[in-house]
């Protein structure tokens, strides 16, 4: 099998961390994306959505979207287990990995595509209003996380899943942005530390 990675950008980087902490290490090749490589038509045939990263297996079967890829190995190699331990674990793993993708990762990622000016071959047209009105969405989700985070360690309760990792890397993100997590949100940070300090996040 082969994964198809894309640097810095924020989706391989989750796949990344999820093996790092799964012990599996896997064949990768780079796609450029400042080069346009995912445009090219030899991605676009392994990927038609033109989007990294990609997990091409043996048989030629392509697992697309970095949440499948991640479950996939999640069913190859259930230990650690990263997508929690038992049907409830299961669910609020599912539902706070959900939470953080809609309400920060993605908000984070309209901010960097609309408003840096790298991104403007990428994302034609950029809508600098849009990026403008999801900084607010961004630090009402950071708000709202920080209180759940006085009662647990990690964002869906006592272990470290699926959803630390879609945090972290949403999170790290915000420096490209130009934001940051504000000072007084003493539990986000308290909880950044401590995921960044694993060694699956360098990544």
């Amino acid at each position: 099998m082969k994964l198809y990675d894309g640097g810095r950008a924020p989706n391989p980087r989750r796949v990344r961390i999820f093996l790092a902490e799964k012990g599996i290490t896997i064949p990768a090749e780079q796609v450029d994306l400042g080069k346009l490589q995912q445009r090219s038509q030899a991605y676009t045939a392994i990927n038609p959505m033109q989007r990294v990263p990609a997990l091409v297996l043996d048989d030629g079967t392509v697992i697309a979207e970095s949440i499948a890829i991640c479950r996939y190995f999640e069913a190859l190699a259930p230990d650690p287990p990263l997508f929690g331990r038992n049907p409830l674990d299961s669910a609020l793993v599912e539902m706070w990995n959900r939470r953080v993708e809609f309400h920060l990762f993605l908000p984070v990622a309209s901010i960097f595509q609309h408003l840096h000016p790298a991104m403007k071959l990428m994302v034609d047209p950029q809508v600098p209003a849009w990026g403008e009105a999801n900084k607010p969405r961004v630090m009402t989700f950071l708000q709202f996380l920080d209180g759940e985070l006085k009662s647990r360690p990690y964002v869906a309760g006592k272990d470290f899943t699926v959803a630390d990792i879609t945090a972290l890397v949403a999170v790290d993100f915000l420096r490209v942005s130009k934001l940051a997590v504000p000072e007084e949100l003493g539990n986000v940070r308290r909880w950044h530390d401590a995921v960044s300090a694993r060694p699956s996040a360098a990544a």
